[in-house]
């Protein structure tokens, strides 16, 4: 508004020399500003499109300088979500050949078959829960997911046991969730409870789960440890999540 005014000034005086000379000089630095204005606009404009994409997940799917890539050449650049499916892929058929080489000869590996293993199940692993289960909860479990229990046996003595469910969440995906898993301290560092991990994942896999999930102690190393070793991430913290006040983390693996 105010060059307007300015130029209005200079108008109705054309016949002053000294005037005319300053409403020359202000017109020439008019245009220079312009025209700066105007190249810099191409430049940004060039620099914008010509620019490499980012490799960043937030920045492939949020800049505006990789839009354009994209757009152009998607199968150059996979989306964050399709690289994590890969690797998560990756590592249960890592898993699936680890499992084969750490089996130990004298420990055998079975499914659940009937009511006569729950007494051992449970013995096993009330050893190591925080919290107490009645039997009806270890019914629950195993009684609709037969197939997702498996024991490892020492001869007659059973030495390791997991209980899994898989259904539905939130009407969407198909969730596994490991709800217990227990070893007798006189088996471990064996790996028997990796190889019934993998196992139990195995079969989730197979019956199309998405992902599996579970809970523990905060404060449990080895189990951390051994979730995160088996390509587990840690997704939530839960506070006073256990009857003894302990937090826990909750572990997530995604297939797909």
């Amino acid at each position: 508004m105010e060059c307007v005014k300015v130029e209005g000034d200079t108008e109705t005086n054309d016949t002053d020399p000294m005037k005319s000379k300053i409403k020359d000089k202000n017109e020439s630095c008019v245009t220079d500003v312009l025209t700066l204005d105007i190249n810099n606009r191409l430049t940004l404009a060039t620099t914008e499109i010509s620019e490499e994409p980012h490799t960043n997940g937030i920045s492939q799917e949020n800049g505006i300088c990789d839009s354009f890539s994209r757009t152009t050449d998607s199968s150059n650049h996979p989306p964050q979500s399709q690289t994590m499916e890969t690797s998560h892929l990756n590592q249960h058929e890592e898993m699936e050949t680890l499992s084969s080489e750490s089996n130990d000869n004298d420990i055998e590996y079975v499914s659940y078959t009937s009511e006569l293993q729950m007494p051992d199940i449970m013995k096993l692993i009330q050893k190591d829960l925080s919290e107490p289960y009645s039997i009806y909860t270890y019914r629950y479990f195993i009684h609709n997911w037969p197939k997702l229990c498996f024991l490892a046996m020492h001869g007659d003595e059973c030495v390791g046991a997991i209980v899994c469910k898989l259904d539905i969440h939130r009407k969407v995906i198909k969730r596994g969730y490991i709800a217990m898993l227990a070893v007798d301290v006189k088996y471990r560092k064996r790996k028997i409870g990796s190889n019934l991990v993998r196992r139990a994942i195995r079969a989730m896999v197979e019956d199309d789960a998405d992902e599996v999930v579970l809970e523990t102690e905060i404060t449990n190393r080895p189990a951390l440890r051994l979730y995160e070793n088996l390509g587990f991430v840690r997704d939530k913290r839960l506070f006073r999540y256990y009857l003894n006040g302990v937090d826990a983390l909750r572990l997530k693996l995604w297939f797909r």
